[in-house]
């Protein structure tokens, strides 16, 4: 019979650098809006960076809050 002790993968074990995803992630928004400015001459490209840029702000606030409440590590 199995132990009691739940499966994880290796990299569940070993803690990341949130402090520095956090920031690269920040960095990564702002040179995605930073595009923005740019020679082209369609929207459809500001649509798609604005979208992915938002995506990953959403993805940061989720985990912040999942953080704050206790939910995640």
């Amino acid at each position: 019979m199995a132990g009691s002790e739940p499966v994880t993968s290796p990299d569940q074990r070993k803690p990341g650098g949130r402090k520095a995803s956090r920031i690269g992630a920040v960095l990564t928004i702002i040179v995605l809006l930073t595009m923005l400015i740019g020679n082209h001459t369609g929207r459809t490209e500001d649509v798609f960076l604005v979208v992915i840029a938002a995506g990953l702000a959403l993805v940061l606030v989720v985990d912040v809050v999942l953080r704050r409440n206790g939910l995640r590590s």
